[in-house]
C-alpha cells in the first residue's frame, strides 16, 4: 500500500543535533563546540587552516570539488582509470584499489559527466556540492556537563567493583551490561573502531584501553597517523569521545564504565573539525583503514554528508552509495561488524516516500520527495550494516528516535528526556554519561548515543568467539537480543495521542527491531 510521505524537517544534522523540551538543555547528538585556546584540553593541537594542509595535499583552488570514481577492484583498473582521470582535468588524492575507488580532486565543473563515460568507470560522482575552500562553520550549542556536584554525590554510592560515576549510568543496567562485567570486560584483543569526530587518547577512561596502531585521521579521504592525527583540534565537535567512553571506557576505580570495558577502542576520524562534515571520501578511508588494520567493530553515528539520503537514480548520489557501500562490504568480509544510528527525526523509514528538506546540508538545501526504494541513508542503510534505534531510561523508544519495520535492526540505549524518561535513582539525568576531551564527562542524547552500545555488545560477542565471522557475531547480536512488544499507543509524552504507530509483531518491529541488545548473553559461553 502507497504510504504518504512525509517532511524530513527535522533530519536537519539528524545525527547531530536533538533539541528536547523546555526546561532541558539543548542535546547534542554531536556537538559542535565553540573552542577557545583557555578550555583547550592539554595535546589537542589547533586545527589546520584546511584539509589540504592538514594532509600535506597542495592547496585547491575555489572551484575545486572532491569526487569519487569507481572502477573494477585491482591494479590494471586503476592504472588505467588514473590516466582517463588526468586527461579529464583530474588529480588523483588516492587510490583504493582493493575495492575500486578514487578519490580525485578537480576544478572542472564537467569532470563527473566527462569520466562517466570512460570505458571502466562504473559510477562517479563529487562527494560535496560545497568546493573544497568554501565550506562554512556549523556551530551548535554543546550538551550538558556533569557537574562537580553530581559527580561528588555518585560517587558514594558507587558499590563495591563500580567505577566512581557508574551509579549514574542507568544505561549499563539496561542491556544487563552490570551484570555481564562480573563474567567478562572483554578482551583486550578485540578492537571496536570509532568511525567519528577524533578520540582524545589522554583521557584517563581512555588511554588503558586506546588502541595507536589501528588510529588514524581519514579527513580528505587519505589516512594519516603522524602527530596522533586521530585526536581532537580546538573548537572539533567532542562526540567521538562520548561514542568511544560508551563502547570501551576503562573499568578502573574512576569515572565512567563501558559497555565493553576491557576491550581496546580505535579513533578512525571522519568528521571535518571545522564543519563537522562527514563526506565520502573520509569514509570510505574508515572502513577501509579498519578493515586492513584488523577492527572487529565499526561504529558510525552518522549520515554521510552532504545528502541525508543518496539515491541511486542520480548520478552524483549512486557514486557515493557505491563507494560507502564498497568500503563497508570490504570491512565485513575482513572480519568487521559495522553497527550505524538510526537517526533522530522520529521519522518512519519504511514508508514508501520522504520529503528531504534538509539537503544538500553544505550549501543551500532544496526540497525534494525522495522514494526510499531507491535512496538511502549512508551508512546505516547498506546491505549488511546494523542499524540502532534508541530507548530512553523507561525502555520505551526514544522520543526522537528513527524507526521502522524491516529498517531498524536493533534497539539499545540512546538517552531521553529526563521529563518524559525519567531515570530511577540513584541516576539524574534520562541522557547518555559519557567520556568528553580533557577528562572530562557529559551527558548526550540521540541514537547516536544508541549505536555505540550495541557496538560494544557485538565487542562483547567476538571477546567470547574469537574466531567468529561477522556474519556469526551479528546472527548471535540478534538471536541473543530480549524482544520488546510495540507499545499500544506510544505516547510519550503522556498527552493521551499517540506520537507515532509501531508495525510488527514481538520478534521483530519498527520501533524495536529484534529487541533490546543483551550484554549478559554475549559474554556466556
Amino acid at each position: 500500500m502507497h504510504k504518504s510521505h512525509i517532511s524530513a524537517t527535522a533530519f536537519l544534522r539528524s545525527r547531530r543535533a536533538l533539541a528536547l523540551p523546555l526546561g532541558v538543555a539543548l542535546v547534542s547528538a554531536v556537538a559542535f563546540l565553540p573552542g577557545t585556546a583557555s578550555a583547550r584540553p592539554a595535546g589537542i593541537p589547533d586545527a589546520p587552516a584546511s584539509v589540504s594542509q592538514a594532509l600535506g595535499l597542495p592547496t585547491a583552488d575555489a572551484a575545486s570539488m572532491s569526487y569519487v570514481v569507481n572502477v573494477r577492484p585491482g591494479k590494471g583498473s586503476s592504472e588505467r582509470a588514473k590516466k582517463a582521470i588526468a586527461k579529464a582535468g583530474g588529480d588523483v588524492v588516492i587510490a583504493y584499489d582493493r575495492i575500486g575507488v578514487i578519490v580525485v580532486h578537480s576544478a572542472d565543473p564537467d569532470f563527473a559527466k566527462t569520466i562517466r563515460k570512460v570505458k571502466g568507470v562504473d559510477s562517479a560522482g563529487a562527494t560535496r556540492t560545497a568546493p573544497l575552500s568554501a565550506q562554512a562553520d556549523d556551530a551548535l550549542e554543546s550538551e550538558r556537563p556533569l557537574t562537580a556536584a553530581e559527580a561528588k554525590a555518585a560517587a558514594g554510592k558507587a558499590a563495591a567493583g563500580q567505577d566512581e560515576l557508574e551509579p549514574l549510568q542507568w544505561d549499563l543496567p539496561a542491556m544487563k551490561a552490570d551484570k555481564a562485567h562480573k563474567i567478562s570486560l572483554g578482551s583486550s584483543r578485540v578492537t571496536a573502531g570509532v568511525l567519528d569526530s577524533g578520540v582524545d587518547d589522554t583521557h584517563p577512561d581512555i588511554a588503558p584501553n586506546f588502541d595507536r596502531r589501528a588510529s588514524a585521521s581519514c579527513l580528505g579521504g587519505v589516512p594519516v597517523q603522524k602527530g596522533d592525527a586521530w585526536r581532537p583540534v580546538a573548537g572539533e565537535s567532542d562526540h567521538g569521545m562520548h561514542v568511544a567512553g560508551t563502547i570501551a571506557a576503562a573499568k578502573n576505580g574512576t569515572g565512567v564504565t563501558g559497555v565493553a570495558p576491557g576491550v581496546k577502542v580505535a579513533s578512525l576520524k571522519v568528521a571535518e573539525p571545522a564543519t563537522g562534515m562527514y563526506y565520502t571520501e573520509a569514509v570510505v578511508c574508515g572502513f577501509v583503514w579498519a578493515a586492513d588494520h584488523g577492527v572487529d567493530v565499526t561504529n558510525s553515528s552518522y549520515y554521510t554528508d552532504p545528502w541525508l539520503f543518496n539515491c541511486k537514480t542520480d548520478a552524483d548520489q549512486k557514486a557515493l552509495v557505491d563507494a560507502v557501500g564498497r568500503a563497508s562490504r570490504y570491512a565485513e568480509r575482513k572480519g568487521a561488524v559495522n553497527v550505524a544510528a538510526a537517526g533522530n527525526a522520529k521519522t518512519d523509514l519504511a514508508q514508501d516516500e520522504i520529503l528531504d528538506e534538509s539537503s544538500p546540508d553544505d550549501t543551500t538545501p532544496v526540497p525534494r520527495t525522495i522514494k526510499t526504494k531507491d535512496c538511502l541513508d549512508l551508512p546505516s542503510q547498506l546491505p549488511g550494516v546494523v542499524t540502532v534505534s534508541a530507548t530512553g531510561a523507561k525502555g520505551l523508544k526514544s522520543s526522537y528516535s528513527n524507526y521502522g519495520n524491516g529498517v531498524v535492526d536493533i534497539a539499545a540505549p540512546g538517552g531521553d528526556s529526563t521529563k518524559y524518561q525519567a531515570p530511577d535513582a540513584p541516576a539524574v539525568d534520562g541522557r547518555i554519561l559519557s567520556t568528553l576531551p580533557g577528562g572530562k564527562f557529559g551527558y548526550k542524547a540521540g541514537t547516536s548515543m544508541a549505536s555505540p552500545h550495541a557496538a560494544g555488545v557485538a565487542a562483547l560477542l567476538k571477546s567470547t568467539h574469537p574466531h567468529a565471522s561477522a556474519a556469526r557475531i551479528k546472527a548471535l547480536l540478534y538471536r541473543q537480543a530480549d524482544a520488546m512488544v510495540c507499545p499500544k499507543p506510544y505516547d510519550y509524552d503522556g498527552d493521551g495521542k499517540a506520537d507515532a504507530v509501531c508495525e510488527g509483531g514481538r520478534n521483530k518491529n519498527g520501533f524495536y527491531g529484534v529487541g533490546m541488545a543483551d550484554a549478559l548473553d554475549a559474554v556466556r559461553k
